[in-house]
């Protein structure tokens, strides 16, 4: 710690190194040292050859902080650098934001809109950052999920659930939402979404959720990990971030609060009704073919992500069953 100061000079000697990240790709502390707090970010699944992706990253987030995007921009060291490699591992250091998470169930509907034009803001600030040209390059589609490739993957799942040893609650779930899943499926393969167009891309956060973002507060106060800054289709992130910040345990969203954050986006950001609703049909797509926190424990034998579960997996199933209801909270 002491030889990754060194290369920040004005921000002292460290006293105390506390893991606090809650995320699942990235490892953070809140250091201490002689001369203030800091969050210091170790970049776990970017090797050193990503040096310069992250540099873009981090002036990325420098111009939406001078655009008044509530960002925090990593600190430079003594020649100008905001990445600093040291032992094969990528780290860097920001300031310390004093805030917490939220969630949907802490949101009001007052502060559902200002989520949504937060958002809002991020998509047209982005494209200033970024460059419009950048955003919606030539001839780049979007595709959607195979459901025979999907069905592939149930079989393939639900084998590995079924020979597990020492079988929990988990694995009697995971059979039964695949055996449903696998029953959708069947009943919706005509309901596939052609391709996304390119007009419909943009240069978005890519990871926006309530672990994301910290608020002092009611107010945000800081959007924060930019890994996975890049090209998508806009009103997907939407919709996604609705997705997690929404959904309740049981599996059903709120669809009050998603109608109050859904208005506020389209408004800040300039997209109209029919983009949303495309972009609902695809996620709802995505999300019933989606299968990554069971790939995680059954194929990578990491559990991280499995009290996710129970409210992913039921938002799939509910959601499938009020289509209408969700698709006019986005767009009505």
């Amino acid at each position: 710690m002491s030889a990754l100061l060194r290369r920040y000079p004005p921000h002292g000697e460290p006293l105390t190194c506390v893991p606090v990240t809650q995320g699942l790709l990235n490892r953070g502390y809140r250091l201490t040292t002689t001369r203030g707090t800091y969050f210091l970010k170790q970049h776990l699944d970017a090797p050193t050859s990503d040096r310069a992706t992250i540099t873009r990253q981090h002036r990325a987030t420098q111009r939406l902080h001078d655009l008044g995007v509530p960002v925090a921009p990593p600190l430079p060291d003594a020649e100008g650098r905001t990445v600093a490699l040291l032992g094969g591992h990528c780290y860097a250091l920001h300031p310390w934001v004093e805030g917490r998470h939220r969630d949907g169930a802490q949101l009001t509907e007052a502060g559902s809109r200002r989520l949504g034009t937060l958002l809002g803001f991020v998509h047209t600030c982005l494209e200033r950052v970024m460059g419009a040209t950048r955003a919606h390059p030539a001839g780049r589609d979007y595709g959607s999920a195979d459901p025979e490739d999907t069905l592939r993957l149930i079989d393939e799942l639900l084998a590995l659930a079924r020979a597990r040893r020492d079988r929990a609650a988990f694995d009697e779930l995971a059979e039964h939402r695949l055996t449903e899943r696998r029953r959708l499926l069947a009943e919706h393969a005509h309901r596939r979404p052609a391709p996304a167009t390119p007009a419909t891309g943009g240069w978005v956060h890519g990871d926006f959720h309530p672990l994301n973002l910290l608020y002092r507060g009611a107010e945000p106060a800081a959007i924060v990990d930019w890994d996975r800054l890049g090209v998508q289709p806009r009103a997907e992130e939407a919709v996604r971030a609705a997705m997690i910040f929404y959904v309740q345990p049981t599996g059903r969203l709120d669809l009050a609060k998603v109608r109050a954050y859904a208005r506020a986006y389209r408004r800040a950001a300039g997209v109209d009704a029919a983009e949303l609703a495309a972009a609902v049909h695809r996620v709802w797509w995505e999300r019933l073919n989606d299968f990554w926190i069971l790939r995680w424990r059954y194929q990578l034998h990491d559990s991280r992500a499995d009290p996710q579960f129970p409210a992913v997996s039921a938002l799939a199933v509910w959601w499938t069953r009020e289509y209408e209801a969700v698709h006019d909270a986005f767009t009505g």
